[in-house]
């Protein structure tokens, strides 16, 4: 699958988890807001890297309300040094108090590209080092906040760790409140959000191709 592969579908994410200088902060668990008008929330993702997604059919979008097209990329760090193929994840607490573990992502700093933020984010919020692998797809989502319609697309990697110790003090915004090495077997129980959970399942498919 190529970098430009897009998979679009909804995505509810970590309360306040982004990073960086466009920061947005908003409960969407606590209060949802609607996808935009042509989104699909129920359709699979593709079975395999390289899977052809048609693209969604596009429609206005709250003409009295301006767009901000937002980017962030993380996702599924792998470790494979002790034989248990095991992935770092995070927990937040939403403003409900109600803990949910996600993948590490958050926004692209300065030229990075988002490679780049992928495995700057991912060592900042787990601790952990790596090297990306392969790309396994984005998700878009549509939220609305201080008289904007924000459109924001996640880039998840597959990414092998080459180092570090799994800990949440490196997190510059201090959103995460765990850590944790869950086995990738397990991994898709473990996540709250059922995209990542779709993207857990993908990283899970293609892993054995680069081992």
């Amino acid at each position: 699958m190529s970098a430009e592969h897009l998979l679009q579908y909804i995505l509810w994410p970590c309360p306040g988890h982004h990073s960086g200088a466009r920061v947005v902060r908003v409960d969407l668990m606590a209060n949802p807001i609607p996808s935009a008008p042509g989104r699909r929330t129920n359709a699979p993702l593709p079975s395999a890297i390289g899977a052809h997604v048609a693209p969604a059919q596009q429609h206005p979008v709250q003409a009295s309300l301006p767009t901000v097209e937002e980017v962030s990329a993380g996702g599924v760090v792998v470790d494979t040094s002790d034989g248990e193929l095991r992935v770092a994840i995070i927990a937040r607490l939403n403003r409900g108090g109600r803990l949910e573990w996600c993948l590490p992502k958050g926004h692209p700093e300065g030229r990075e590209n988002n490679e780049e933020a992928a495995v700057r984010e991912i060592a900042e919020e787990t601790g952990i080092e790596g090297n990306i692998l392969a790309p396994l797809g984005s998700i878009d989502y549509w939220f609305t906040v201080s008289g904007h319609r924000v459109h924001k697309t996640v880039h998840h990697f597959l990414l092998r760790a080459t180092g570090g110790e799994l800990t949440i003090e490196n997190d510059p915004d201090q959103e995460a409140v765990d850590a944790a090495w869950v086995p990738i077997q397990e991994l898709a129980r473990k996540l709250s959000f059922p995209n990542e959970r779709r993207i857990a399942d993908l990283a899970r498919e293609v892993l054995p191709e680069h081992l």
